[in-house]
Formats: structure tokens, sequence, C-alpha cells
């Protein structure tokens, strides 16, 4: 193999093996329950942004299939950097991993925000602000979240 094909291998492996440290990092964190809200790794939607628990809950849900995206973006970084391919196969291998591992995560990320939103967000008192003991007789605050089901109230 010439040497030109090296300067588009390691480049393209080197971005692949990227995002897969980042994609693993976030798997093994979101599955332990430790990725914090304000990293920027992870299931990031308006739904699992509401709370802690609903964080958590759409990464502990999403985490297999980061973790297959991380996979897949690690063996293809590995094939590109050692097998002496074509330069036309380096960029199908590269596009093919890239694209499967963005579906994948993007796939986490649907499956995620499901499992956030599954989460009761917290409750607000209408003049907004939460709900802090403010001594709502008869369920006040608690028709605002979504606990009951839809089109029903609390009480």
């Amino acid at each position: 193999m010439p040497s030109s094909h090296w300067l588009i291998a390691l480049p393209l492996a080197l971005l692949l093996g990227a995002l897969a440290v980042a994609a693993g990092i976030s798997a093994t964190r979101g599955r332990a329950g430790t990725l914090p809200r304000d990293s920027r790794l992870g299931v990031r939607s308006r739904a699992a942004s509401l709370s802690a628990e609903a964080h958590r809950a759409a990464n502990t849900v999403a985490w297999p299939i980061i973790a297959a995206a991380s996979g897949v973006s690690a063996v293809s970084a590995v094939l590109l950097a050692a097998a002496p391919l074509a330069t036309p196969t380096v960029w199908v291998i590269f596009v093919a991993a890239l694209v499967g591992a963005v579906a994948l995560l993007v796939t986490a990320g649907r499956i995620g925000d499901r499992a956030a939103m599954s989460v009761p967000k917290p409750a607000t008192r209408p003049g907004g602000g939460s709900c802090g003991g403010c001594s709502c007789a008869g369920g006040g605050c608690a028709v605002l979240t979504r606990s009951s089901p839809a089109g029903t109230s609390a009480n």
C-alpha cells in the first residue's frame, strides 16, 4: 500500500476512536447512573433535563444502544488503523461506521427521551417556582404533574 493510504486511514480511524471513547464513557456512566446532568454526554432532551430522576432514567435505558455505537466505532477504527486497505475501501468502511454509529446514537436518544417522559415531572406552583410545601389543599399542585393519566385529574 502506498503511504498516502495511511494519511487518509489514520485520521479517520482517530475520529472513529474518539467517537468510540465518548460513547463508551456515556454508556458506562449511564449504566452506573453517575452521568452528571450538566455533562455533554448522554441523552440530552427536554424531558431528560426536567429532573435528576428523568435524566437517570433516560441514560439507564439508552446505555446498551450507546455501547453498541461505541463498539461499532471502535471495531471500525481498529480495522482502519491496522488493515492495509485500498483508499476507496477505507472511505466505505468509515462512512458505513459513522452512519451506523450515528443511527444508533439517535435511536438511543429517542428511546431515552421516551423513558424520561414516563417519569412524573416535578410539580410547580401556578405562579411559578417549585412546590415547597405551600399547603395546597385538595391536591392543588398535584394536578400539574404527569403522575395521572392524560385527561384526568389527580384528585
